[in-house]
């Protein structure tokens, strides 16, 4: 090795090392971002890791990660410690983190891509033979917001899961060169894991049910043969990963014994639930109102009335129909059980109550609910709500806004020349644009943010305590990123873009304000379309 190679190789290592720095401040920020209410807790955290970032950024003569780590730092003098972030330093932070995060490129980045705006905790890694379709798959990932990282050897792979135990791994099956070389080295590193890790499975040369019982058994989740594009990949891979952030249940438990209920809380908050214990059945139409329940408890004797009076009562409001009733009781006559969930139960539980058992029971009829409710609330093609719950949740959060005085914006979203990418790639093509722009805003909104599709090739985003100005900004970041999106179709590939219309709700109705984010919409595209525009109140 020469001395230019040597210098070379050095100092990649080093940038590594400030990439790697940088992005445990961007995920610092990510975490103060996401729950503003827990910020203070971190302030010192995330001024320990700029100040770090600054020092090797220094040291290894990297300017543009010292300057971002600096600006950080001196903002970070007007964050009193141990106070949650005010509105105006978060603005002035984020425009910092931004910097940061534009001077943060990856190894992959050969086409000097910007990073994006925010990067999850933990990487995807990808174990491919071949090494094109691996780079064009992380600068796509990075795009969707996800960090991810390829590996050219077994040992590479494994070394690194046991610094950093990935979301998901997407593996050949003949990884390295050799037949089922990919699953041997599967097999080995999920023995080294307590949990295993998801899995998803490809093969241009081999899909015999041998080989897929063989992947399944060491933590497959999917097994795609022949090998798809990347568009498809990539559509799995978030779903492994979006689903770690799974929110706990909310329970509400009406039980007239103080203690019963006591212990009830103590049970299901342990297992990371939500509980609200109510003793008096008479409060149920408050609590129901109140809480907005996914489960509810009921004891089946209490004075005054019987639980399956109470089931009846919340069985005739519509939007309690489908949710899951579980009877608490001593009662051991089956006859009577079987009665009891004719009148509105789902599952009888006898006293005493086993935690394991209640807790199963309630985790499976949980799933089953959010399975059914998503059937009704989502669109089944891109997973956003569907537009009746769009404009439910719209009207929810005008409510809010209206008590709480603060600003809401509404936005519509249309892709530009839809019809012609249909007419000219096929209606599957069209359908994962779709999907990657659905992907798109959800890796950027914030969780708070409403999504649906509106209809057709049409997005609605509902914006809480969001000015106009900020709106418009984050929207148009979302706009010039998405441009900038390969979509692949085979073996070509294109880019899309979308126009927007803006509208901040000055206390009117939601269709009024839905209309005038439509009217900005049109203005977007009769100037030319690929622009966000915001609408006059």
């Amino acid at each position: 090795m020469n001395d230019e190679s040597q210098k070379e190789k050095l100092r990649q290592h080093f940038a590594r090392r400030v990439t790697t720095q940088a992005r445990v401040v961007l995920d610092t920020w990510q975490n103060i971002h996401e729950d503003k209410a827990l910020s203070g807790a971190l302030r010192n955290e995330f001024a320990a890791a700029a100040d770090k970032l600054v020092r090797y950024a220094l040291r290894f003569e990297m300017a543009a990660h010292a300057d971002a780590g600096k600006r950080i730092l001196a903002l970070l003098e007007h964050w009193p410690a141990n106070t949650n972030l005010g509105d105006e330093l978060e603005r002035q932070l984020q425009d910092a983190i931004d910097t940061l995060s534009r001077s943060t490129l990856r190894r992959t980045d050969h086409q000097n891509a910007e990073a994006p705006h925010q990067f999850r905790r933990t990487p995807v890694y990808i174990a491919l033979g071949n090494e094109e379709m691996a780079s064009r798959l992380i600068r796509q990932l990075e795009f969707f917001g996800f960090r991810a990282s390829a590996f050219a050897t077994g040992d590479e792979l494994i070394e690194a899961c046991a610094l950093h135990k990935p979301e998901t791994i997407l593996m050949d099956v003949n990884f390295g060169g050799s037949t089922n070389g990919g699953l041997a080295t599967i097999e080995q590193l999920q023995e080294r894991h307590d949990t295993p890790i998801p899995i998803i499975f490809m093969s241009d040369e081999d899909g015999s049910i041998e080989t897929r019982l063989r992947a399944s058994r060491c933590g497959g989740e999917e097994f795609f043969y022949p090998a798809v594009d990347p568009g498809q990949l990539i559509e799995k891979i978030e779903t492994y990963t979006h689903g770690n952030t799974v929110e706990p249940y909310k329970v509400l438990v009406l039980d007239d014994s103080r203690a019963q209920a006591k212990y009830m809380e103590t049970v299901l908050r342990k297992a990371g639930m939500t509980a609200h214990i109510i003793t008096d059945p008479m409060q149920i139409i408050h609590a129901l109102e109140e809480f907005s329940p996914e489960i509810i408890i009921l004891d089946m004797y209490m004075p005054g009335c019987t639980g399956m009076e109470i089931a009846r009562v919340i069985r005739q409001q519509d939007r309690f129909h489908s949710v899951p009733i579980i009877y608490l009781s001593a009662e051991e006559d089956v006859t009577k059980q079987l009665h009891a969930m004719s009148l509105g139960g789902d599952d009888f539980l006898t006293k005493p109550i086993d935690p394991k058992h209640l807790i199963a029971t309630i985790h499976n009829r949980g799933r089953r609910a959010r399975s059914l409710l998503a059937l009704m609330i989502r669109d089944s093609l891109t997973g956003l709500f569907n537009h009746t719950h769009t404009l439910h949740l719209l009207d929810q959060e005008i409510v809010r806004a209206r008590q709480k005085g603060q600003s809401l914006c509404f936005a519509m979203i249309d892709i530009d020349y839809f019809k012609k990418v249909n007419d000219t790639f096929g209606h599957p093509i069209g359908d994962r644009v779709l999907r990657s722009l659905s992907m798109f805003l959800k890796q950027r909104l914030r969780k708070t943010d409403h999504i649906g599709r509106y209809g057709g090739e049409e997005f609605a985003i509902i914006l809480p305590d969001t000015r106009p100005s900020d709106a418009r900004n984050v929207l148009n970041e979302i706009r010039e990123r998405f441009s900038e999106l390969q979509q692949p179709a085979g073996d070509q590939e294109f880019k899309v873009t979308f126009s927007c219309g803006v509208a901040s709700w000055s206390d009117e109705s939601s269709q009024s304000l839905c209309e005038r984010a439509d009217r900005a919409l049109y203005t977007s595209k009769a100037e030319g379309r690929n622009c966000v525009t915001l609408a006059n109140d």
